[in-house]
């Protein structure tokens, strides 16, 4: 796909995601703390990674920040279908590897955002080996990595699904009321995963005084989301674009916490300069908390503007789609607005800008 891009714009003329990113710099996150500093920010060909990547590239652009930006990444063609004539930029570097091997990097990192996960459902359940084994050995490598260059800030991308089942009588769930994770499940490799890595975490602050914070980020999306990407959201907006009913294989009756990707940018910009070193943030806009069988009708009823249905097509064992168990919990963000952070987009805003920015690219591709 041709990327369509004015000289001075990091995404594509007109695009949402464009969009997001000036709205990003011009928000009250304190960016002379990245100034002339080198951020390092792993999994920078994934959704949250290369948003974040671009964010800091627009920054600089626009706040002439001078900050180098180091982009981790495995594969360099995925690289170049997603960063396209940005790489030629003298602030931004790729760093080729394996995020589970040794980082052999030999400059500074003042800054490090570990973005890298596997994210498919279907991989934590066909391969929970190697969903256990990059969570724990990369983690462990970005903190020894921040060790070794006395980094000022980290941040750890965690997932609410930490949490697990959590006391169905909570009204809220906040950062320390962890719950129920079924390790016969094989589906808890990528919970379980988290939760180990969280531990690693305040193990590193603790004992070798790494800064690093864990962003627990409720589900996120927006627009930039990758074209690869088969999670409900983008399920449902392609649902609504090519006017076919939403089919559902569970009863849709499990809670989710959701955010827009650029309030999750937001957050995490924040966390590389404050919060306590070792602690865990929920990373979540309140009031996008939904069943997923009322966003299915959000999307149905507001964005489709009813021309398509909901229906139920449920499969005996959830493990054919790889779903996570239902659970019933709504976020606490209370920790992270301490901080100065606020989140803008709600449930109905972030289908627009994404299905907005989704058929920009479909007819740039044309």
């Amino acid at each position: 796909m041709e990327r369509h891009l004015k000289p001075e714009e990091e995404c594509a003329e007109g695009s949402m995601q464009q969009d997001d990113m000036e709205q990003i710099i011009n928000s009250n996150i304190d960016f002379e703390k990245y100034r002339s500093r080198t951020v390092f920010i792993t999994g920078a060909t994934g959704f949250i990674g290369s948003s974040l990547t671009k964010s800091l590239l627009c920054a600089n652009r626009k706040k002439n920040l001078e900050i180098h930006i180091v982009a981790a990444i495995r594969n360099k063609e995925k690289a170049r279908k997603i960063y396209g004539g940005l790489l030629s930029r003298s602030d931004l570097e790729l760093y080729v590897g394996d995020i589970t091997e040794e980082i052999r990097y030999e400059d500074n990192a003042d800054y490090i955002f570990h973005t890298a996960s596997v994210t498919a459902s279907k991989m934590m359940v066909e391969h929970p080996v190697c969903t256990i084994e990059t969570a724990y050995r990369g983690t462990r490598r970005m903190l020894e990595f921040a060790k070794e260059k006395s980094a000022k800030g980290v941040v750890y991308v965690s997932s609410m699904e930490v949490y697990g089942s959590p006391d169905p009588s909570l009204s809220v769930v906040s950062e320390q009321d962890l719950g129920y994770i079924d390790i016969e499940n094989v589906r808890s490799s990528y919970s379980e995963g988290k939760r180990i890595c969280e531990c690693l975490c305040t193990a590193y602050a603790s004992e070798y005084d790494v800064p690093v914070k864990s962003a627990r980020l409720a589900q996120t999306f927006g627009a930039g989301i990758l074209e690869s990407d088969s999670r409900v959201y983008a399920q449902f907006a392609k649902s609504a674009m090519n006017e076919e009913d939403i089919v559902l294989h569970t009863e849709g009756k499990s809670e989710g916490n959701y955010c827009y990707i650029r309030d999750v940018i937001k957050a995490l910009l924040i966390l590389g300069y404050s919060g306590n070193k070792g602690e865990a943030y929920n990373v979540v806009n309140e009031e996008s908390h939904m069943q997923i069988r009322e966003m299915a009708q959000l999307v149905s009823e507001r964005i489709a503007k009813g021309k398509i249905s909901v229906r139920f097509d449920i499969p005996n064992s959830a493990l054919t789609f790889g779903y996570a168990p239902a659970v019933r919990m709504k976020l606490s963000g209370t920790k992270m607005r301490a901080l100065g952070w606020q989140p803008e987009v709600g449930m109905e805003e972030a289908y627009q800008r994404m299905i907005h920015d989704m058929k920009k690219r479909i007819g740039a591709g044309k």
